[in-house]
């Protein structure tokens, strides 16, 4: 049986890409990594990792995720900065979901910035 695609839409096994960032066994190393990595931590409903890779001025004090949501695709749309020397960046994405018996998307913009060496979610808009 192969090893089951990774959520995050790079065609690599989940096992070979978003699997060792949740992990800890591999960071990221731009910002566009921890946005698909964070999009798979939401599919498999990684709330520590989402915490953890959250910045620590936007970071919430805790995290529901609803079992109801299955996040079904990602499609990244742009990306600004985030490279593997910058210390911030944006990546523009649409998320999309399966929800109550319907689909949706989430199109968002996210900003990055590196804390001590690592990429961080700041927020989105």
């Amino acid at each position: 049986m192969p090893p089951r695609r990774c959520f995050c839409g790079t065609g690599l096994p989940y096992v070979e890409c978003c699997g060792p960032r949740h992990d800890g066994s591999a960071p990221a190393a731009t910002a566009e990594q921890l946005m698909r990595s964070r999009y798979s931590a939401f599919a498999v409903g990684d709330t520590g990792y989402l915490l953890r890779t959250w910045h620590p001025a936007t970071r919430p004090p805790a995290l529901d995720l609803d079992p109801a949501v299955r996040w079904t695709g990602l499609e990244v749309l742009a990306t600004t900065g985030g490279g593997l020397l910058a210390a911030e960046g944006t990546v523009e994405f649409v998320a999309r979901f399966r929800s109550g018996g319907a689909d949706g998307e989430q199109h968002e913009v996210s900003r990055f910035a590196r804390e001590d060496g690592a990429w961080r979610y700041v927020d989105g808009r």
